[in-house]
């Protein structure tokens, strides 16, 4: 889920939630948080499965991928977070050439699944 501040297309941060843990508190079910820091914002985030193939995997065993952009410094990056993580870690980051814009969409697609199409 994205944290929103300010930008109508771009978000803070992210939080992960556990709708089981809810109540009518809705910060009950964060069980993650990253914020990007300030002047930061980020794409539609993705979830990549560690193990794509295990059906025995835990629904948060992977990675949450996105694009986050800094207004201050005008750098880009691609952003690779270990999705177990209580403070989402970040496991990778890319600087990237080129500004990415916001609302910029983007699909992970496994390759096995690219391969059922040649």
């Amino acid at each position: 889920m994205r944290v929103f501040e300010g930008w109508p297309f771009a978000s803070a941060g992210l939080v992960k939630v556990d709708l089981s843990l809810s109540t009518a508190n809705s910060d009950d079910c964060v069980v993650a948080r990253r914020l990007y820091g300030p002047g930061c914002y980020g794409s539609e985030p993705f979830f990549v499965a560690r193990e794509p193939n295990n059906p025995a995997a835990e629904e948060d065993d992977g990675y949450l991928v996105t694009y986050v952009h800094n207004e201050n410094t005008n750098e880009s990056k691609f952003l690779v977070m270990d999705a177990k993580s209580p403070n989402l870690e970040i496991v990778a980051s890319v600087r990237l050439p080129q500004r990415v814009p916001y609302g910029f969409h983007g699909l992970f697609v496994r390759e096995d699944d690219l391969n059922k199409l040649q």
